[in-house]
C-alpha cells in the first residue's frame, strides 16, 4: 500500500506546458468553454455538455454545493465507461495532461479515473485561468522583432514567407488570424478565432522561437479582421524597429489583382460595401461598375486611395523611433527579402 498512488500529481502552468509535450493534453471543460479558447493541441473531452454544467451551476446557487455534487455524480455514472474509452484512445500509451477551468473538481476526479484504469495523470494547477495568467505575463516580454511596413498591396506576406524559406524566424499574424488585414481581409479565408485562441496560438509559436535571434512580423493594427492582438503584445513590438516597404501604386495594384483575381465579384462588392462610409457611397458605386466590367485593378485603385491615407497618417503615429524606408522598383522577392536581411544585419543586429 506505501508505493500505491493516492493522488493525481498537480503542475504549475509553466511545467504543465514543458512536460506535456511528451503526452496528450486533456480539456474536460464543456464544449462551448473549450470553443471560446483552448490550449493548442489540447483534446476536447468534457465532463459535461453545456446544457449539464448549465443545470449543475443553477442547483449550486440555488441549492447547495452538496445537491450540486450529487447531481454530477448522477450525470457522470452514466458516461464514465465512455469517457475512460475515449481516455485510452487519446493516451495511446502516453502520459495525460488533464485541466479544467480552476483546476477543480473536474480535472481531478477525471484524472483519478484515468488513473485508476492506468493512465498516469498530471492535473493543471489552478487550471485553464492559469494557463492564461502565464500567456498575458510572456506577452510582456521583449523580443528581437523586425517589423515589416508597408501601404496595402505591398507584398509584404509574401516578402515575409521569402524570409522564412531563407531560415529567418518569422511570425505570421494574418495566418494565425484567418484574416488579410483590411475590409478585404475575410475573402478566402477560413472562419477566424475567437481573440482568446489567438492568443493561445500566438504564445505556442513564440514559445518555439530563438529569443535571442531576430523575429520578423508584418506590422499590423491591434485588430485584424475581428480578433485583437494581445495589448500587451501589440505596445511592445510597436516599439520595434520599423522596415517600411516602399513599392509603386502600379505594382500595388498588380499584386491585388494577383491575389483577388479569382475570387467571386459578389464577395469583393461586399467588402467595399463594409467600408462605404470611408470611401464614400458614390466610389462604392464606381467600384461596383468597374467589377463588373472586370476591371478589378481600377476598383482596387478605389479602395487603395482610401488605404494609402490611412496608412501615412498611422506610420506619422508610430511609437518606434527606428524607422526605415527602403524603395523597390522592379525586384522579386528574393531579392527584397535579401536586402532586407542585408539591412537588418547592418543597422538592427
Amino acid at each position: 500500500m506505501k508505493n500505491k498512488k493516492l493522488r493525481v500529481q498537480t503542475l504549475s502552468a509553466e511545467i504543465f506546458l514543458n512536460q506535456s509535450a511528451n503526452g496528450k493534453i486533456v480539456d474536460v471543460r464543456s464544449p462551448s468553454e473549450y470553443e471560446s479558447g483552448h490550449i493548442p493541441g489540447a483534446f476536447s473531452l468534457p465532463l459535461f455538455s453545456d446544457d449539464e454544467r448549465a443545470v449543475i451551476g443553477t442547483i449550486y446557487k440555488q441549492i447547495g454545493k452538496k445537491e450540486a455534487i450529487l447531481e454530477g455524480l448522477e450525470i457522470v455514472g452514466k458516461k464514465m465507461k465512455n469517457i475512460a474509452q475515449k481516455a485510452y484512445e487519446i493516451s495511446k500509451g502516453k502520459s495525460l495532461f488533464v485541466h479544467c477551468w480552476r483546476g477543480g473538481m473536474r480535472s481531478k476526479s477525471m484524472a483519478q479515473l484515468f488513473e485508476n484504469i492506468g493512465i498516469e495523470c498530471f492535473v493543471l494547477n489552478g487550471g485553464y485561468k492559469a494557463y492564461r495568467n502565464l500567456i498575458l505575463l510572456d506577452f510582456k516580454k521583449s523580443y528581437k522583432f523586425i517589423v515589416l511596413g508597408g501601404k496595402t498591396g505591398s507584398g509584404k506576406t509574401q516578402v515575409l514567407q521569402q524570409l522564412y524559406n531563407m531560415g529567418e524566424q518569422v511570425l505570421d499574424l494574418e495566418k494565425l488570424a484567418s484574416h488579410k488585414g483590411s475590409a478585404f481581409g475575410s475573402i478566402g479565408e477560413m472562419k477566424q478565432p475567437t481573440t482568446e485562441q489567438f492568443g493561445n496560438d500566438l504564445h505556442k509559436i513564440l514559445t518555439l522561437f530563438d529569443s535571442k535571434k531576430r523575429i520578423w512580423l508584418e506590422d499590423e493594427s491591434h485588430k485584424i479582421g475581428t480578433v485583437f492582438i494581445p495589448f500587451e503584445f501589440y505596445i511592445n513590438y510597436r516599439k520595434c524597429p520599423l522596415i517600411v516597404l516602399d513599392i509603386s501604386l502600379e505594382k500595388r495594384l498588380q499584386n491585388l489583382v494577383k491575389i483577388y483575381g479569382n475570387y467571386s465579384k459578389e464577395e469583393i462588392i461586399k467588402s467595399f460595401e463594409k467600408i462605404s462610409k470611408k470611401i464614400g457611397g458614390q466610389n462604392v458605386i464606381a467600384a461596383k461598375e468597374l467589377l463588373h466590367q472586370n476591371n478589378l485593378k481600377d476598383a482596387a485603385a478605389i479602395a487603395l486611395y482610401y488605404y494609402d491615407k490611412a496608412y501615412i497618417y498611422g506610420l506619422q503615429n508610430k511609437d518606434t523611433k527606428q524607422i526605415e524606408y527602403m524603395n523597390f522598383e522592379n525586384e522579386d522577392t528574393l531579392q527584397i527579402a535579401k536586402k532586407l536581411i542585408e539591412t537588418a544585419n547592418v543597422k538592427f543586429s
